[in-house]
């Protein structure tokens, strides 16, 4: 989750986080290039006494600088278009779960097994343990086996709500009367974190979500008390 004073993105708990990351980099590393470049070019006009008249005229110039943007934004857009296309792709899950958005709380099925629903509401400062999150820790928490392709559908039954969990690289809008899906795969056991990410009302800031990942015979042991 979160911590304070933290500059860089969440640790990743998919593999798609992960490729995330490695773009966020490889485009901040083309970012900084940029703007040492411009930089370093602005300066060196500004301090010159000697000005060169061709300078502003010159078709040498008119070509390279329209080739290396486009030349640049190809670097970019590959890369992106190719982490798109796997955040749409979903091969064979093993568990589908149904996450419903309320004002202002989720609420979440698992069909697959047998009709099991819960709803999972923010827990109150009052009934916090010492080892809890106040504002983000809820009663019921959404339980994942590790190690499983999972898809996700998400709806909302009144406003728009998003279901948003950072260290997974997902965000999915839940929308009344539409089904939205994600893909969701996780290396470790964990407990993660996150937030509606759409302004759904006045109690918004208190919409958390909570996610458990397990080993299959735990998550079995889980489905088997409802």
């Amino acid at each position: 989750m979160p911590m304070w004073s933290q500059i860089n993105l969440q640790d990743a708990n998919s593999p798609l986080m992960e490729q995330l990351i490695f773009f966020h980099d490889h485009t901040l590393m083309i970012l900084i290039m940029i703007t040492i470049t411009v930089t370093y070019i602005m300066t060196s006009m500004m301090l010159n006494s000697l000005i060169n008249r061709t300078l502003l005229e010159s078709q040498k110039i008119e070509l390279i600088w329209t080739i290396m943007p486009a030349v640049t934004l190809i670097f970019i857009a590959l890369p992106s278009l190719r982490i798109l296309y796997l955040m749409d792709e979903i091969n064979e899950p093993a568990l589908t779960i149904k996450s419903i958005g309320h004002q202002w709380y989720w609420s979440y099925e698992y069909s697959d097994f047998k009709n099991i629903e819960f709803d999972s509401y923010m827990k109150p400062t009052n009934e916090l343990s010492q080892n809890e999150f106040r504002l983000m820790d809820v009663d019921n928490r959404m339980m994942i086996p590790m190690k499983t392709p999972v898809r996700l559908m998400v709806t909302s039954t009144d406003v728009i709500h998003s279901w948003t969990i950072p260290s997974l690289g997902l965000k999915i809008d839940a929308t009344p009367g539409r089904l939205n899906q994600g893909p969701m795969y996780i290396k470790r056991p964990t407990i993660m974190y996150g937030q509606c990410s759409e302004i759904c009302g006045v109690n918004h800031s208190f919409m958390p979500i909570v996610m458990e990942s397990t080993s299959m015979n735990l998550f079995t042991q889980w489905i088997k008390k409802f």
